[in-house]
């Protein structure tokens, strides 16, 4: 990240990030039962579609109990000496539970009285524009153009209004993606968390490679809450669910990812990583990407898919990616849990090349990925 001239003790703050995704987990498991009485006496309850896989009325509102567990968290965090520099050198936390807030309130209503679309994405974005008010917004990016003999590419240095821009662009997005992928038991909960350890590992190792520059730690702060939130929530969300986290979960993941991950990644320090060490300089990229992937693939198809159709890209049908693994022939479990390996895949394996030898990492992911294809066609080979 961007210096900011001050410089943490030797020695990583990993005991206290662990507590405070354990403290948060905890808090978010006992909170989620309260939350499910509420959500039954509000209204707030999902019945079965045509497009639904449940087919029994379930409670929503889970990212209610998710939120008040991050604010547990963060709470923890402000009175560890340690992790208080997340706050006392940048307004990120604040930023999160700030705009945390406002989405879970937005998605509140949205599980209770079904919000259209557009109106939803107003909120999302004056959700995302609260995050750049408060600081959280890309500063470099590297670009794959415009290097010497000397330099593989180049890295832009952004204006406030391109990296604000930029910076909504991607929690929008995010957002979304999450909201997507929502379709299965412990689908979006599980990635959520698998997203949020692997930003928070490569987090870390930012703080290790910058000597300690307390810049660095509100990202791993970010991702280690909502992981912990994620963790809390999955016994309650895993098949069979008794509650789901509603669209006020799946937007406040994706808003965090995409804090956690701008402010990991947007302000990388380039002298860091070393102009000629291409794969180092794409690090934060692939951070991004990988966290991105398997719900950005699913949004991406999702909007071609009704655009060819002529019709809203925001309307719901049967086909996303969870949907056509069902198809195949795969449990509702096995779904989940398969979506769960590949996720694993990108997101540790893109945080592994920033910390390991790229070869034996590209030899580890590969055979991984050979597994997650055989596991994933053989339902279709049996029926064949």
């Amino acid at each position: 990240m961007i210096p900011t001239g001050e410089f943490a003790p030797a020695g990583l703050p990993v005991r206290e990030y662990l507590l405070v995704g354990l403290v948060t987990a905890v808090l978010t498991f006992l909170l989620t039962g309260l939350v499910r009485l509420f959500a039954i006496r509000f209204g707030a309850v999902a019945y079965p579609r045509q497009r639904d896989v449940h087919v029994v009325p379930m409670p929503r509102l889970g990212g209610l109990a998710m939120y008040l567990g991050v604010c547990g968290g963060m709470l923890l965090a402000h009175q560890l000496p340690v992790l208080r520099r997340a706050f006392d050198y940048s307004f990120d936390p604040t930023a999160v539970l700030i705009g945390g807030g406002l989405i879970v309130a937005i998605g509140v209503l949205d599980d209770r009285f079904e919000l259209d679309s557009l109106t939803k994405l107003a909120g999302q974005t004056t959700c995302a524009g609260i995050l750049v008010l408060y600081g959280i917004q890309w500063l470099v990016l590297w670009v794959p153009w415009g290097g010497d003999e000397n330099a593989f590419g180049s890295v832009l240095i952004l204006d406030q209004n391109q990296g604000g821009l930029l910076a909504i662009l991607l929690a929008v997005t995010l957002i979304n993606a999450i909201n997507f992928i929502d379709g299965l038991d412990g689908l979006a909960a599980g990635v959520g968390m698998i997203a949020a350890a692997a930003t928070a590992v490569f987090s870390l190792h930012l703080l290790t490679v910058s000597g300690g520059d307390v810049g660095n730690y509100s990202p791993a702060l970010i991702a280690a809450t909502l992981a912990g939130a994620c963790l809390g929530f999955l016994p309650h969300n895993f098949q069979p669910a008794r509650l789901f986290m509603g669209d006020s979960g799946s937007m406040l993941i994706g808003l965090m990812l995409a804090a956690a991950s701008t402010t990991a990644s947007g302000r990388a320090n380039p002298s860091i990583w070393g102009l000629t060490d291409a794969i180092a300089l794409l690090s934060p990229l692939l951070i991004v990407m990988a966290v991105l992937f398997i719900p950005v693939l699913d949004l991406l198809l999702a909007i071609i898919r009704r655009t060819r159709r002529g019709v809203s890209p925001f309307s719901a049908d049967k086909m996303h990616l969870h949907h056509r693994l069902l198809e195949i022939g795969h449990s509702q479990r096995r779904a989940v849990l398969l979506i769960y390996l590949w996720a694993c895949l990108l997101a540790f394996g893109a945080v592994a090349v920033t910390v390991y030898d790229i070869s034996a990492v590209v030899w580890v992911v590969g055979v991984g990925v050979l597994i997650a294809v055989i596991i994933s066609v053989i339902p279709r080979l049996r029926s064949r």
